[in-house]
Parts: C-alpha cells; sequence; structure tokens
C-alpha cells in the first residue's frame, strides 16, 4: 500500500494539497478523511473543491451532514458524519445514491458511517504537528495508489 506524506505549514497549504488534488483525482472516488477536531479536514476539502472551479463557499456539513457541489464535469458529495448519532441515519438521506460513477465523494469522520458507506478510495490522515500539521494519503484500491503515485 503507497503513501505519501507531506508538511503542511498553514491553512493555505492544505488549501493547496486539496487543488493539487483536484488535478488527480476524476470520479468515481471516494476518498475518507482521518483526523482529529481542527486537523483541517474541512480546509483540506475546500481546496479540492475549489481545485474542480467551484468558486462559491465551501462550509462544513457538520449540520446537514452532506453538502452537494454540482459542477460541469462531476458531482462532489462533501460530508461530515461528525455528529452522526445511528449509522443508519444515513440510510434516510439515501446514502448509497451519492456513491455514483459520476461523483467524488469526500468522507469526514467515517468511522461514524460503517457499514453503510462505499469503501475508500484514498484515505488521507490529518494530524497537527507542533504548531504544522502533517497529511499522509494512502493509496487503498487501484485508482487510489495511481493518484498517490503520481503526488510521489
Amino acid at each position: 500500500m503507497q503513501s505519501y506524506q507531506i508538511d503542511l505549514a498553514d491553512a493555505d497549504a492544505t488549501v493547496a494539497l486539496g487543488k493539487q488534488l483536484a488535478a488527480l483525482i476524476s470520479a468515481p472516488c471516494v476518498v475518507y478523511l482521518i483526523g482529529d477536531l481542527g486537523a483541517g479536514k474541512t480546509t483540506f476539502s475546500r481546496g479540492l473543491i475549489q481545485g474542480f472551479g467551484y468558486e462559491g463557499n465551501v462550509k462544513s456539513p457538520t449540520y446537514t451532514l452532506v453538502e452537494p457541489y454540482e459542477l460541469a464535469d462531476v458531482s462532489i458529495y462533501h460530508f461530515d458524519l461528525y455528529r452522526l448519532a445511528d449509522p443508519q441515519e444515513l440510510e434516510f438521506i439515501g446514502i448509497e445514491e451519492y456513491f455514483t460513477q459520476s461523483s467524488i465523494c469526500l468522507v469526514e469522520w467515517p468511522d461514524k458511517g460503517q457499514g453503510w458507506l462505499a469503501s475508500a478510495d484514498i484515505q488521507i490522515n490529518i494530524e497537527h504537528k507542533n504548531e504544522q500539521r502533517s497529511a499522509e494519503i494512502v493509496g487503498l484500491t487501484a485508482i487510489g495508489q495511481k493518484i498517490v503515485e503520481q503526488l510521489a
């Protein structure tokens, strides 16, 4: 399993990593975002979504569970499952309808939706490293491995 490690000096560097990944990702792709509160998962997502040409505000879907971004060439769905009380709630929002051949799904706190989510192609682990952040991008499928190879 290949991985790519990078230190992120600040929020701008985290956004830049998201934009860099956007240039390498195409649908279908599922990205799991792992990290503590405030680690930079939503900041990374903002960069990736902007990297696909979205110019509006990218906000955390903490209260809505999912924030859709319908772009010309792709649908991006940004999930934040932090407040999910029971994974079965995902059935009520029709979770399986989001994971399609024409979508990219970014999932924060995927452990809270275990058993209801599509498997990840890429897992991004973001952690605090003193005043900075560190990110590890792991390719979990052939699609993910190809993306990690292009980053390295």
